[in-house]
């Protein structure tokens, strides 16, 4: 990174437990916060030129990092927050909080987003992975998104063109960037939207942890079922290994209780999925990314 002039910020051997919500991860050598996207794409740039390899974050939610660190560049899109709102319809950056434009479009009365009050990562991690809860999930809200390649430069795609399915997009294979989302919303009735929101936030509140560490759900819900069901009915509420503990309230969550280790998370996984196979003949698939 020596010689780039970052308008953002840059720093060195930054702990990966400060950039993941399960706070874990030993050091990566460079952290860039670019200013906007035009910096964004230029740091990828020239890492690209230079042979560094890097890794795009935003929120750091449904991550895994290892304990060893990150050799190379953390490349991290949170201050890409503007966003533009136009009748029933917004154009923002990909660091934005999803949940902060969830709040932002119920205050303008806007519905579509309500799913998203408590989901804890950025508009551009929610598309690639197609994030939803309680029935509802990004693919039906994407009207256009802007990506980015190296070897095609900035492009425009609509939602359609994306291969969304069940919390998965064409973008998570295909090494494609998300810089920008144009979302569509519905007019709503300011009264109905909130109380929607509020009993989205309070089933959050009943049915995951919320004092302790976590990535969110760790498994992809099997074909016709639940993953926690399968976890809980195995007996794993509440077991440990090392620091890493699989969630009382919701088995389907692994939580750090202070002293985790990727390693311990990595183990429990492994059983928990091992196990659930072996009672039920149901090979779970992680939603995180173990990087």
């Amino acid at each position: 990174m020596e010689g780039m002039t970052i308008r953002g910020r840059l720093e060195r051997g930054v702990p990966m437990s400060k950039l993941t919500t399960w706070r874990v991860g030993g050091p990566a050598s460079f952290v860039v916060w670019p200013a906007d996207a035009e910096e964004l794409i230029s740091v990828l740039r020239r890492c690209r030129e230079r042979g560094l390899r890097t890794l795009v974050l935003g929120l750091g939610s449904n991550v895994l990092a290892p304990d060893e660190g990150w050799e190379g560049v953390v490349v991290i899109t949170t201050l890409l927050r503007q966003a533009e709102w136009r009748d029933n319809v917004v154009r923002a950056g990909a660091g934005c909080s999803l949940a902060a434009l969830a709040g932002e479009a119920a205050r303008r009365s806007l519905s579509g987003l309500e799913f998203a009050c408590g989901i804890p990562g950025t508009l551009g991690g929610a598309v690639v992975m197609n994030a939803g809860a309680y029935g509802s999930d990004m693919s039906g809200l994407v009207a256009r998104a802007q990506i980015w390649t190296p070897e095609s430069g900035c492009q425009e795609r609509s939602g359609s063109e994306l291969g969304f399915s069940y919390r998965r997009s064409t973008l998570q294979t295909c090494g494609r960037l998300v810089t920008e989302v144009t979302l569509s919303l519905r007019p709503g009735e300011p009264a109905a939207v909130r109380r929607v929101m509020d009993d989205y936030r309070e089933r959050r509140r009943q049915t995951q942890p919320r004092a302790v560490p976590s990535a969110g759900s760790v498994f992809r819900n099997p074909p016709g079922d639940y993953a926690g069901r399968l976890i809980e009915q195995a007996g794993w509420k509440k077991r440990r290994i090392g620091g890493a503990e699989v969630s009382a309230s919701n088995a389907n969550f692994i939580v750090n209780r202070g002293e985790a280790t990727a390693a311990d998370i990595t183990a429990l996984i492994a059983a928990v999925r091992a196990d659930v196979e072996r009672r039920f003949r149901v090979r779970l698939e992680t939603e995180i990314k173990i990087l």
